[in-house]
């Protein structure tokens, strides 16, 4: 593969000149999707001996963050699969050992990496109306059936919903929490095309309706009840993987509002340069509070030094894209109010980080909890 984090910042550009067209459209930037593919960057977290990129978090980080800077929706659909596909790939077999995960449910997890690295998408079912992604509220069920199980329930904020391969579905029977990859193709699932959204149009994350039933190979691990377990291993997919789309977004506002205030005469002013140069400051800040997270990720992802940077990062992508998106549209002036402006658009997708799960009050909350030599796990946050 080709340098990953280059082969993000030259598609940005092509993403950029399309993501004003499916925003205003509600459309799936399907080309960009199919560039991706092109580049390879659907396999950037597949193991190489499977045909994939062998990244770790951190050219991840980087990659998606080229990615927003070209567009913010693309770049979330494509963390979405990369969550799947990360997540996977970082069931090692000592880990599978610990969990109890056999040889069939390893050969499982390969075959989706290998589809991966081929070409195949995949999108994350989780989070349902009322619950929002609390893996311990979900009211989407799921029982044994001959050769398998039955999945029953409905899901929400799925993004990139009808263009996916196959769907990672979270469900739940008394107090397990099971994950299962399903085809696209399988009978009785149902996109509900009902996304109509602020920002983050082009995500298409449209409502799913479920009654399905799979094959016992479906479930991921092999194993009932690791949807927690995994979460609590892996907090930097389920916390701060949305964290490097957002700084994208930040950044992708700084280089808007600098094009348009040069544009209209106005880069003379002093108190347009002032704007510019906090919201650079506070755009490189973030992206840097991401990077580190991602580089103890990948060098001790079990320290809890490193969980803390991981929910900082979230906190402080999210909240810096929206106070750096407002300040950009007021450096640019009226004009960049208008539908089909970049900062317009911008803005609009910028309101969405500080609500993603987990929101920035709940990164907070973890944060004051850890602050004060608290459990911050002790709350029921999934």
């Amino acid at each position: 593969m080709a340098d990953p984090v280059a082969e993000a910042a030259r598609l940005a550009p092509r993403f950029a000149a399309r993501a004003a067209a499916h925003d205003a459209a509600g459309s799936f930037p399907a080309a960009d999707f199919a560039d991706l593919a092109a580049a390879g960057l659907g396999g950037l977290m597949v193991p190489a001996r499977l045909g994939g990129g062998g990244a770790g978090f951190g050219t991840y980080v980087d990659v998606a963050h080229a990615l927003a800077r070209g567009s913010g929706a693309t770049a979330l659909v494509y963390n979405m699969h990369a969550s799947v596909t990360g997540a996977l790939a970082a069931l090692t077999e000592d880990l599978a050992l610990d969990l109890g995960v056999g040889d069939a449910a390893l050969a499982a997890r390969d075959a989706a990496l290998a589809d991966a690295a081929a070409g195949a998408w995949y999108a994350v079912a989780m989070s349902e109306r009322g619950v929002g992604s609390r893996l311990s509220r979900l009211r989407t069920t799921y029982a044994p059936a001959p050769g398998g199980y039955r999945i029953t329930g409905a899901k929400t904020f799925c993004s990139g919903a009808g263009h996916a391969d196959a769907y990672l579905v979270a469900a739940r029977v008394d107090d397990r929490v099971s994950q299962f990859l399903v085809p696209a193709d399988t009978p009785g699932l149902t996109v509900q095309r009902t996304w109509d959204a602020l920002g983050m149009r082009a995500t298409c994350s449209h409502d799913l309706a479920i009654d399905v039933t799979v094959p016992a190979r479906a479930l991921l691990g092999g194993v009932e009840g690791l949807a927690l377990a995994v979460a609590a291993l892996m907090p930097h997919w389920m916390v701060a993987s949305y964290a490097a789309v957002y700084a994208g977004v930040a950044r992708a506002a700084v280089d808007a509002a600098a094009a348009q205030v040069t544009a209209s005469g106005h880069a003379d002013l002093p108190a347009v340069r002032a704007r510019l140069g906090r919201a650079d400051a506070a755009a490189a800040a973030a992206r840097q509070a991401v990077r580190e997270a991602a580089r103890r990720v990948d060098a001790a992802p079990d320290a809890a030094a490193t969980r803390r940077w991981v929910w900082r990062a979230k906190l402080l992508a999210g909240d810096t894209a929206a106070e750096v998106t407002a300040s950009m549209l007021a450096a640019a002036g009226t004009s960049a109010t208008r539908r089909g402006h970049p900062l317009e658009r911008l803005f609009r997708d910028a309101r969405c980080g500080a609500l993603q799960p987990p929101t920035s009050d709940v990164c907070a909350d973890w944060l004051g909890a850890a602050a004060l030599d608290a459990d911050p796990d002790a709350a029921d946050r999934w």
